[in-house]
């Protein structure tokens, strides 16, 4: 099993600095790569407090330059939001900066609210024909000139400058879905999946689908797969408490984007009564503690074990969730003394810069 960091710039209220935010995050980033982390992942969303992600190839650059060997990932970026060649260029300068680092994801979008902001118009559910538009464009802008005239974007012959030095950069899909799932693998991308707050039954259905994606499109896929969760180690009551609140109050404003309920005021969603999400159902404290990897050293390893017998590659360990800076470094921590150590070593560990560079 290999171990990832998720982790975003997050303000669940104006009365905390951005810069106190800021150096939180980074010394995260820096546990996870001293921890031999294999990749940390920056999201891309816009106008919310709680997930500060305007640029994912700024994170990443960021991150690169106060880190030695955990490899950048875009988790991901939303394609109908960017002009390929932009894309293309982004991407490859992290990886330039970086020394071959870059992991790139592409995903397909999240909120409609976003969409009706960064591209007016457009169905959060069409996103997906941008990805699929996407992705071939990008490699091809990798590898030379290419002239496009394609059913969301045009333009004549160009080329991504500079061009990453990995010979092959490592592209991801954020998947839920079963065609996603095909897409990804006809396409030797490497799967990410997040259950949300479902129970570990949703991780089993999206490795069926992922089966069933292999064995129709592609059995020599060489992919890996991901997945993610939130993770809150703790060995009290009280940093137990601390997160069970922190995670009820996400899931209140996270529920307003997704049901599309609720105000955003100034960068801060509205967070939606128990009630107004199906019923208490979202947020009872009993679900999710089963459900999310919650819980005490032991308890962790263990719930990690299930997700690593049914196939899954890499653990995603998805720190933000509105809890206090301390608290959620106290988490990592444990879960960097307690938890990794049951696991074998990940190739991260060994400090080696890909072997797939130009020379």
């Amino acid at each position: 099993m290999k171990f990832h960091l998720a982790i975003n710039l997050e303000r669940m209220d104006a009365s905390t600095d951005i810069r106190e935010v800021r150096d939180h995050t980074l010394a995260m980033v820096q546990l996870a790569d001293a921890a031999g982390f294999e990749v940390v992942w920056a999201a891309e969303h816009h106008a919310l407090e709680m997930t500060i992600a305007p640029n994912p190839f700024h994170l990443m650059t960021w991150w690169a330059d106060h880190t030695e060997h955990i490899r950048l990932g875009c988790g991901v970026a939303n394609s109908a939001y960017w002009h390929p060649i932009r894309l293309a260029g982004e991407a490859a300068l992290v990886d330039v900066l970086s020394n071959g680092r870059l992991e790139l994801g592409l995903g397909s979008g999240a909120y409609q609210r976003e969409f009706d902001r960064m591209h007016p118009g457009l169905a959060r559910d069409d996103g997906h024909l941008y990805m699929r538009e996407m992705l071939p464009l990008i490699k091809a802008l990798w590898a030379g000139d290419v002239e496009h005239d394609g059913d969301f974007w045009s333009f004549p012959t160009s080329t991504s400058c500079p061009k990453p030095v990995q010979a092959d950069v490592p592209f991801w899909m954020a998947a839920r879905s079963s065609s996603t799932f095909d897409h990804a693998v006809a396409n030797d991308c490497h799967v990410m999946s997040w259950p949300l707050t479902l129970p570990f039954s949703e991780a089993e259905k999206y490795r069926s689908q992922l089966d069933d994606a292999i064995a129709h499109h592609n059995p020599d896929w060489p992919g890996r797969f991901a997945m993610m969760r939130h993770t809150a180690v703790y060995d009290n009551d009280t940093d137990r408490a601390a997160a069970m609140d922190a995670i009820r109050n996400v899931l209140g404003m996270f529920g307003n984007l997704m049901l599309k309920k609720g105000d955003v005021r100034n960068g801060f969603p509205q967070r939606l009564s128990f009630d107004e999400l199906e019923g208490n159902v979202r947020v009872d404290p009993t679900m999710l503690e089963e459900n999310l990897v919650f819980g005490s050293p032991a308890t962790v390893v263990d719930k990690i074990r299930r997700y690593e017998t049914i196939g899954v590659d890499s653990f995603i360990y998805y720190a933000s969730m509105g809890l206090d800076m301390a608290a959620q470094r106290r988490s990592l921590e444990l879960f960097i003394d307690e938890v990794m150590p049951r696991f074998a070593p990940t190739p991260a560990t060994a400090g080696a810069t890909p072997s797939t560079q130009h020379a």
